[in-house]
């Protein structure tokens, strides 16, 4: 057992940090995912694979941006542990791993539409696509309900902090399934894509302007996520590690100090998808008369450039 007798705690300016980027984030994340999400709803005609994972996206953001008021006063009233901080924790929790695994769906969406599209058309639909989003939402909402249960917090601990310096293994299970095995399949499936693209952009010069656009849009869609997320999760890992092998109290402090920092540029991401949700669409509408006439490969090109 690891008993250091440390108190760590989130550092004083923290609470003015949050409310200083939080109200922008919430306020211009909250329109633009509403009306995302309206859009995906309400304005569009057919339903396709690519819609049905965008507009759960949509979905798990603005659910997401909503526990952010509540984070922040957390902070600053130091909110003790009780059922509701345990509930906004793991609605918190459950949206940010909807969002890494909406993400990572739609990366291994894009991979097996080009590289396999004769098994896409079969794999594929949008039945299917909703089906595994309320497969995902279902595994997600049980797998932090089980570990929120599982915790051991105490009713003097605070709100979305953690303040024992015991490793907590179910913590690092969380972090390994809920991140890096995401980014290892959303980063392979991207390279993937990227790599046909460019060749698919060799064999057809006539394309190479919309080839070359779509593979900006998943460059872009993958160094997003990793700049967003990867110090997160980086410093959570980070922290397990020196919980487990005893370091000072204050190399502890500061570790926790950087993941509160990470964590405000991981809820930035919400505001990021939402304007990947315009350009998405408008390199969309720009590309399809160029690739009226053949429907087979406008299905592959127009699937791949969104997020």
């Amino acid at each position: 057992m690891n008993d250091t007798g440390c108190n760590i705690t989130v550092y004083e300016s923290f609470p003015l940090v949050q409310l200083c980027v939080y109200i922008p984030v919430f306020l211009s994340g909250s329109v633009l995912n509403a009306l995302a999400l309206w859009v995906f709803c309400c304005k569009l005609g057919k339903w396709t694979e690519t819609r049905v994972y965008m507009a759960n996206l949509a979905l798990a953001d603005c659910l997401l941006l909503l526990t952010l008021p509540f984070k922040i006063l957390s902070h600053f009233y130091q909110l003790k542990v009780d059922t509701w901080c345990l509930f906004l924790e793991g609605a918190y929790f459950i949206n940010r791993l909807m969002s890494i695994s909406v993400i990572t769906v739609v990366a291994a969406d894009r991979y097996l539409t080009i590289k396999y599209p004769l098994k896409a058309k079969v794999l594929r639909s949008p039945l299917k696509a909703a089906l595994a989003s309320g497969f995902l939402w279902t595994v997600i909402i049980c797998m932090i309900s089980i570990i929120k249960t599982l915790e051991d917090r105490q009713q003097g601990e605070l709100c979305f902090e953690k303040s024992s310096t015991e490793p907590s293994v179910i913590t690092l299970c969380a972090i390994i399934g809920g991140f890096f095995i995401p980014l290892i399949i959303s980063s392979f499936c991207s390279i993937q894509v990227i790599a046909e693209l460019m060749r698919k952009r060799n064999e057809n010069r006539h394309k190479e302007k919309l080839m070359r656009k779509a593979v900006y849009i998943v460059s872009a869609n993958m160094t997003v996520f990793i700049l967003c997320f990867l110090p997160l999760y980086l410093g959570h890992l980070l922290r397990f590690i020196m919980d487990s092998t005893s370091p000072s109290c204050s190399a502890i402090q500061r570790v926790n100090n950087f993941v509160h920092l990470a964590s405000v540029l991981a809820n930035m991401n919400c505001c990021l998808d939402a304007i990947c949700y315009y350009f998405v669409n408008k390199e969309f509408k720009e590309a399809s008369p160029k690739l009226a006439k053949t429907r087979s490969e406008a299905s592959k090109v127009a699937e791949i450039q969104l997020p």
